[in-house]
């Protein structure tokens, strides 16, 4: 059986990394390390992060020049404290929406810097909660999108089915505030794994966070708090990521196995394995691997809801599984790094696959393989992976454009896939 060892978590690695970096700065401590974070493969997601808290905390320590004309909505006159700092935050979602609060409830200026199709994607209702809680922001879609005021405390209101981004974003922001603060969550809440993931990390990080409601939640966060960080924190195996080889296990009669992940983690994307083992794939788990195998798969339907990010590595797999598998519940990856759901049905429609495109999933008639061809990448790391894996079933060579988009969470994917011998149908361009 082939075996390689999972990236780390970029999930895991964003929130450890902004919550190590506030612990720097409310300690007064800018720029010197109090927590040493292990990561030893990062993206460019994980790089842009790490850039724009250096940023801050360059602002925060007051050196980062003087003064400038406000350009935000202020009143006619007003000047702005600081020069603003620059953000570069590239093409990532979780670095943009994470920030934004935190940059606002530090009485930062900031200049974000979105790149690709991320100023397109919507930053609402976030987007209102800031306006109406003290920030001045330039309109959506603003490049540079500017950031101006600071954050005040009080109660937060979002629905829980359009970005859990921006319950975290305001989690990681609302300790720093000097009055105490709610977020109640309006309906119940999609992809709660990963608000699960930032509890647990500030919880690492000192930070405690009051959860109540049933259906709907509700999170009450004192303020005045200090983050405290651990001297090592060590960043957990990327489920998300992982899903891809796992698939490619199950499209191999010998199979992949998949070392450094955690059972017991609260990413909710380990949900693969069992899908998987649903599916008819021979899944077996270890202390810290999942190993799978070819078995007979079969169609099912997959709730994208709580794992929007597996639906490409699973419509794949549905491709070469008996009978039909449908995705439900997947309307929000059409404001993903492209429209998955597009992206999905023309990818693998033209590699021969039997798709249906629906308003808010798909429709996926397996075959048992496919006829390989050309596939585009559309810029989107998860498109590319999904092609390149498809190319385990294809009868002819599976051509990709655009591969290099791999590089947002997982540079050295190809280099893994040849390692493995698994790249012999594939050619990139």
């Amino acid at each position: 059986m082939r075996e390689v060892k999972v990236i780390p978590s970029k999930s895991d690695a964003h929130r450890a990394m902004i919550c190590a970096a506030l612990a720097e700065i409310r300690s007064g401590l800018n720029g010197v390390e109090t927590c040493k974070i292990i990561c030893d493969e990062t993206s460019k997601d994980m790089e842009a992060t790490a850039k724009c808290l250096a940023a801050l905390k360059e602002a925060v320590s007051g050196a980062s020049g003087a003064s400038e004309q406000d350009s935000c909505g202020g009143k006619p006159g007003e000047a702005e404290r600081t020069k603003p700092a620059v953000l570069m935050c590239g093409e990532s979602g979780s670095t943009l929406r994470f920030l934004l609060p935190v940059t606002a409830a530090l009485g930062v200026n900031g200049d974000f810097m979105p790149e690709g199709r991320l100023p397109e994607r919507p930053l609402s209702p976030l987007y209102e909660e800031l306006t109406a809680h003290g920030c001045r922001m330039s309109s959506q879609g603003s490049v540079p999108f500017k950031v101006r005021g600071k954050l005040e405390p009080g109660k937060y209101t979002l629905p829980g089915n359009v970005s859990s981004q921006y319950i975290t974003g305001l989690l990681l922001a609302l300790p720093l505030l000097e009055g105490d603060s709610v977020i109640e969550v309006t309906t119940p809440l999609e992809s709660a794994a990963y608000v699960d993931l930032t509890l647990r990390v500030m919880k690492d990080f000192g930070m405690d966070i009051e959860v109540s409601g049933d259906g709907c939640l509700k999170y009450t966060i004192k303020g005045g708090r200090r983050y405290s960080a651990p001297r090592v924190y060590e960043v957990e195996g990327d489920w998300s990521n992982a899903a891809f080889w796992l698939a490619a296990g199950a499209l191999t009669d010998d199979g992949v196995k998949c070392r450094g992940l955690r059972m017991d983690s609260v990413q909710g994307d380990k949900a693969i394995a069992d899908i998987l083992k649903t599916m008819g794939a021979d899944v077996e788990t270890g202390a810290d691997f999942v190993a799978v195998k070819k078995g007979r798969l079969h169609g099912l339907t997959v709730d994208a809801g709580p794992i929007p990010d597996m639906i490409p590595a699973l419509s794949l797999v549905a491709c070469a599984a008996e009978g039909e598998t449908r995705i439900v519940n997947a309307g929000r990856l059409r404001i993903k790094e492209s429209d998955r759901l597009a992206s999905i049905m023309e990818v693998l429609t033209g590699l021969g696959a039997d798709v249906t495109e629906l308003e808010d999933g798909l429709v996926i008639r397996g075959a048992g393989s496919l006829e390989g061809g050309e596939a585009e990448g559309h810029n989107d790391h998860r498109i590319v992976m999904m092609a390149a894996v498809s190319s385990l079933i294809s009868r002819k060579p599976v051509t990709i454009e655009g591969a290099a988009a791999v590089e947002k969470s997982y540079p050295a994917f190809f280099d893994r896939m040849r390692e493995m011998n698994l790249d012999g149908n594939l050619i990139l361009k």
